[in-house]
Order: structure tokens, then sequence, then C-alpha cells
């Protein structure tokens, strides 16, 4: 059973920086993808990033929402099966619950792509 939990949101000040963690566990596949989303209450949610791993060769690849490539980065850590977001210079427009997803290819930056979610992680910046 694929199990995803995210870690690390939290209350912040404008320009300050934050980081999340995803993990992402059960896997039986070599092949998967995971993604960072965002959601405002009556808002749609929203694809920051996503990372492609095939351990086969092994290949990551990274893609992300055009607005928010200098932004935010997401990396991941093969020893430790978590995906991490980096988030920078804060702005209270970055408020919002942030989401960590997984699924296998293909996957877009579509939430409809990612069939496994973790419950969120809250993060609120103030001015």
């Amino acid at each position: 059973q694929v199990k995803v939990v995210e870690t690390g949101g939290g209350s912040v000040q404008t320009g300050a920086s934050l980081r999340l963690s995803c993990s992402a566990s059960g896997y039986g596949v070599k092949r998967y993808c995971v993604g960072w989303f965002r959601q405002v209450p009556g808002k749609e949610r929203e694809g920051i990033a996503r990372i492609y791993t095939n351990n086969d060769t092994p290949e990551t690849t990274a893609i992300y929402h055009p607005s928010l490539a200098g932004h935010f980065t997401i990396s991941q850590d093969n020893a430790n099966d978590t995906v991490y977001l980096q988030m920078n210079s804060l702005t209270p427009g970055d408020t919002a619950m942030y989401y960590c997803a997984s699924d296998v290819p293909p996957c877009s930056l579509a939430p409809s792509d990612f069939k496994y979610w973790g419950p969120g992680t809250q993060v609120t910046v103030s001015s």
C-alpha cells in the first residue's frame, strides 16, 4: 500500500524560506513520479513541480509550473526516499495547503495524473 506524508509546513514572515518534505513509500515499481501541489480555499489545486524517478538508470527529471520555477526547487534524496520542495522568498500569496502526491508515469503537473495523496501541510506567510 502506497503511503504519502508531507512535513515541514508552518507560519513564517514575508521573505522567509521553508523546505517541505515528502515521504512516499510502498511502491513495488522502479519508475514513479512525486509532485507538489498547493490549494487555497475556493480555488483549484495547483501543480508546482514534479520529479520523475527511474531507478533502473537512475534517472530523475523535474518539471515546474512556469511561473514558479525560480521560486521553488524540487529535489530528491534517494537514500531516504524523500522528495523536498525548497521555497524561498515567500510572500503572503504563497499561503496555502501544500500537498505531495505520487503515482506511476505518465505524470504531468495535473492533479488528475496522481492517485496517491498525502494529507497536506499548511504554509502561512504573514506580511
